[in-house]
């Protein structure tokens, strides 16, 4: 059992406090990170227990920035908390915390509300509000995940006003490659240096968190968009066209003139959707497109095809990085040539290991109709433009399969 926890705002000696779900590589090598660095005591909560084990047997670890301009962080001062076995220390954690974050996926923010809420509930009268932000890659994750705290808390005796008073829940982008790490690493991460982490403001009022390096934005939207139709659509678009094209590693797949036409051609795509919907100067957008497909051809970030490639479902799915944008351009009679081209390249994805992978397999080879299917995978229904396309797209995939 770790030691006691301290009153809440005040994690020992006037040091702040916040409490993370999530030890994995992006919770150790950036939100906690940017956390530890700000002056906060790390709670790292997660389910793996050999993870926690890990964490509370070592002392510190070591964040490697891989690439030009890279340096090594040392992360001190933390402490790790099995959510799956000891919720009520959590719960208690959460009550002393300054801050609360997510790195789950966005999937699992309906398994950690409600200790949330417990949390909150918990809270002594007279502590500040507790700061909630989802760190995920989803468009307003944190709005998801307040709707399931708020919810949860009224099973803890608490309306809407008292968590009103008791929390501020701020949406939040999320932008760094933390690509798998070496086997034997330990609790160390290799990260490439370039971060960007965009929190909106208003929701804190003239009480926003001392966060250095953090980007506080008036809107959020805008740079979760461009964040989500850039980074992540690029990412996964060279991770599906690459593995086509027999590449083991990102930087390999951006490597082959074949596929990096094909992501650029994407990126091409949302860089015009983006510029519609939000007026970024075209030659801003741009530079950010250079800036993203730079970052993917680094060498020293070992991440792999596979691993970009894993969850197929989720990405093929109504509001994420493909069928979003896609949608959004053919609403506005705009070409999602690109785009639909990389989706055909995900319905080919068939890593081992990754149950999304296998499921989608599965759909595709059922008796459904390829209309149906596209509806499934993608949210799409008959009467959107986009919706023929992305069953012609079905088609060819069920052709595709082995017997």
């Amino acid at each position: 059992m770790s030691a006691a926890p301290q009153e809440a705002g005040q994690g020992g000696a006037g040091q702040r406090t916040a409490v993370h779900f999530g030890a994995g590589n992006i919770g150790r090598g950036f939100v906690g990170l940017l956390l530890h660095d700000a002056g906060y005591r790390l709670v790292f909560a997660d389910v793996a227990a050999p993870l926690i084990d890990a964490i509370n047997a070592t002392s510190s670890y070591t964040v490697h920035e891989v690439g030009e301009g890279g340096v090594d962080h040392l992360v001190d001062g933390y402490v790790g908390v099995n959510s799956a076995t000891d919720e009520a220390e959590l719960v208690e954690r959460i009550a002393a915390a300054d801050v609360v974050t997510t790195a789950v996926g966005p999937n699992i923010l309906k398994f950690v509300a409600p200790v949330i809420a417990r949390g909150i509930a918990a809270r002594p009268a007279g502590a500040g509000p507790l700061a909630v932000m989802a760190c995920e890659n989803a468009i307003n994750a944190t709005d998801i995940l307040e709707e399931q705290v708020r919810a949860a808390a009224k099973g803890e005796g608490l309306d809407d006003a008292d968590v009103d008073a008791r929390a501020v829940f701020a949406n939040t982008a999320v932008d760094r490659i933390v690509p798998g790490q070496d086997p034997g690493a330990g609790l160390d991460v290799r990260v490439e240096p370039y971060f960007e982490w965009a929190i909106e403001q208003e929701p804190f009022g003239d009480d926003v968190p001392d966060i250095p390096g953090v980007t506080w934005v008036d809107s959020l939207g805008p740079y979760i968009e461009r964040k989500l139709f850039t980074v992540n659509t690029g990412h996964a678009s060279a991770a599906y066209f690459g593995r086509l094209a027999g590449a083991e590693k990102i930087s390999d797949a951006l490597a082959i003139p074949e596929v990096r036409a094909k992501v650029e051609a994407v990126l091409a795509e949302t860089k015009a959707l983006l510029v519609a919907k939000y007026g970024f100067a075209p030659e801003q957008q741009q530079a950010y497109v250079e800036k993203i497909l730079g970052r993917f051809a680094n060498p020293e970030l070992p991440d792999t095809v596979e691993r970009v490639g894993r969850a197929p479902l989720r990405k093929l799915s109504r509001h994420e990085r493909f069928v979003g944008p896609a949608a959004e351009l053919a609403e506005r009679g705009l070409p999602a040539d690109a785009l639909l081209t990389a989706m055909r390249a995900a319905l080919a994805f068939d890593a081992p290991d990754d149950d999304e992978a296998a499921r989608l397999q599965a759909i595709l080879g059922g008796d459904a109709s390829d209309e149906a299917v596209a509806e499934e995978l993608t949210g799409l229904g008959p009467d959107h433009p986009l919706h023929d396309a992305v069953a012609a797209l079905v088609k060819e995939a069920r052709a595709a399969q082995p017997d």
